[in-house]
């Protein structure tokens, strides 16, 4: 069984990550490499693609990353005939558990601790797998600190006299959404030569 998590990030333009889960059984893994690496082939050629890594987490799943810079160019790997067939020729291989779309700044934050990750690239390159902590840190403060200071400015003349926690938990509560699905997208595209840059 599959499910699709954030449909509405899925939607918005600019760079998105696909996470799959697919279980493998333990003694195919040499059959699953094999398949994961002929898709990646096929996905360097579509325009766009910036990148694909995967890693096991116990013995039987596999997560599965592939990374392209608009949704426009999703489509077309995800719809295209080559990658219809290539996960045809897997069905009796691996069990679809869950997909995932995901833009801005959340995708970093799933950094594996396997060293089994592969980020495959044009031959002859090296591709850097994250931006630097310092410039995550960066990007996060400058959305941040102007939804911090608004919503203490907004929320003042209500919440002078309520407890620390409760003050707290409602100016967490409405920034999250906020900077989760508005602000950190808008703030990673903005950035994104410099998030990329050396």
């Amino acid at each position: 069984m599959s499910t699709q998590t954030d449909a509405t990030v899925a939607e918005l333009d600019g760079p998105l990550t696909v996470s799959i889960t697919r279980r493998v059984a333990p003694h195919d893994e040499l059959l699953m490499q094999a398949w994961v690496h002929a898709g990646t082939s096929m996905a360097e050629r579509f325009e766009g693609f910036l990148g694909a890594g995967w890693v096991r987490s116990g013995t039987e799943d596999w997560h599965m990353l592939y990374r392209f810079d608009s949704r426009a160019h999703l489509d077309a790997w995800e719809r295209s005939p080559e990658r219809l067939r290539w996960l045809r020729s897997a069905a009796d291989l691996v069990e679809h558990r869950r997909t995932e779309y995901r833009t801005g700044i959340e995708g970093w934050f799933d950094e594996p601790t396997s060293s089994s990750v592969r980020e495959p690239g044009p031959a002859g390159s090296a591709r850097q797998a994250t931006p630097p902590r310092w410039k995550q840190a960066s990007v996060i403060w400058v959305a941040f600190f102007p939804t911090s200071l608004a919503l203490s400015y907004l929320l003042s003349p209500f919440s002078g006299s309520w407890p620390v926690v409760l003050r707290v938990l409602v100016t967490t509560l409405l920034a999250t959404p906020w900077m989760t699905y508005v602000l950190l997208p808008f703030v990673t595209r903005l950035f994104g030569r410099w998030l990329k840059g050396d």
